[in-house]
């Protein structure tokens, strides 16, 4: 995509809402995401999925176990990433993708490695979208893969430009409605959307304590499952696969709450949270039609 196929976009910073979004990541240095980061440069803003080796907790030495507990901790978020990628489906150089939401880049980057394609990620923050194209750089990879300070629901990219698109941990930031139907403006007819998210189960009732919870930590809105598929649904995206990541995730806060350098205080009412039903880890995969 060359850059005379972008228009002008509409300043990211529209609402008060969206000015204290992009306010906190902007000041945002959180441990959690920079000291796991500086190990691979691989910057993720996401939780991680999978079995985790708890016996980095039993390293005596103090420094010793700190690295290791980052390193595993960092190993499951990259395993994150890499199953939502895995769900792109198939990808060629020639092709590009949109991270909408993309943080510091880590996704995008995972992305181009295994599949050479070109990729543009989105961020409110314009701090986040630096450093992204900055780590781009440094990997000489900057011809492909580029990040813009835009409003992922109005991005001024071309429409049917890409092959492929995601959120990853970023849709409870924004109505579901514009953001899905930028998403099916954005993408190819035939080209594949992935979004992992948390989500609050309906079927539990409303949102619970403990979403309540989560979403003033992160000033977020999270959404009710059912939400998701109804949007789908009224913006030509229509799932393919869905799968419940929740049991997958709870190795990794319980991991994370054992780390008393990366805590943030809501580790708790994640595990509370996932363990009462009240709230999921979802992978849903949908085609544009």
């Amino acid at each position: 995509m060359l850059d005379a196929d972008i228009t002008t976009p509409s300043v990211p910073s529209q609402t008060t809402y969206q000015n204290r979004v992009a306010a906190y990541w902007n000041a945002e240095e959180n441990p959690v995401n920079l000291e796991l980061g500086r190990i691979d440069d691989f910057y993720h803003h996401h939780y991680g999925i999978g079995d985790a080796d708890r016996s980095v907790l039993d390293e005596a030495d103090p420094d010793r176990r700190r690295e290791k507990i980052t390193a595993e901790l960092h190993r499951l978020e990259q395993a994150q990433a890499e199953l939502l990628v895995s769900h792109l489906g198939d990808l060629s150089p020639a092709d590009r993708v949109f991270d909408a939401g993309c943080g510091r880049g880590g996704g995008s980057v995972v992305a181009h490695l295994r599949h050479g394609c070109g990729a543009d990620g989105v961020t409110i923050s314009r701090k986040q979208a630096d450093f992204a194209n900055e780590q781009a750089r440094l990997r000489g990879i900057a011809h492909k893969v580029r990040y813009h300070h835009r409003d992922m629901l109005d991005t001024g990219f071309a429409p049917g430009t890409y092959a492929a698109s995601w959120n990853n941990e970023s849709t409870m930031y924004v109505e579901l409605d514009l953001l899905f139907a930028e998403h099916a403006r954005l993408l190819r007819r035939g080209g594949r959307y992935v979004t992992i998210t948390g989500c609050y189960d309906d079927t539990y009732g409303r949102a619970s304590r403990e979403v309540s919870l989560i979403n003033a930590h992160y000033i977020c809105d999270i959404h009710p499952r059912s939400e998701y598929f109804r949007a789908m649904a009224r913006n030509r995206l229509v799932p393919v696969h869905v799968q419940d990541l929740t049991a997958a995730a709870v190795p990794y806060w319980e991991l994370r709450k054992e780390a008393d350098h990366l805590v943030t205080g809501i580790e708790d009412t994640f595990l509370t949270a996932y363990a009462n039903g009240s709230f999921q880890y979802l992978l849903i995969a949908a085609d544009r039609v």
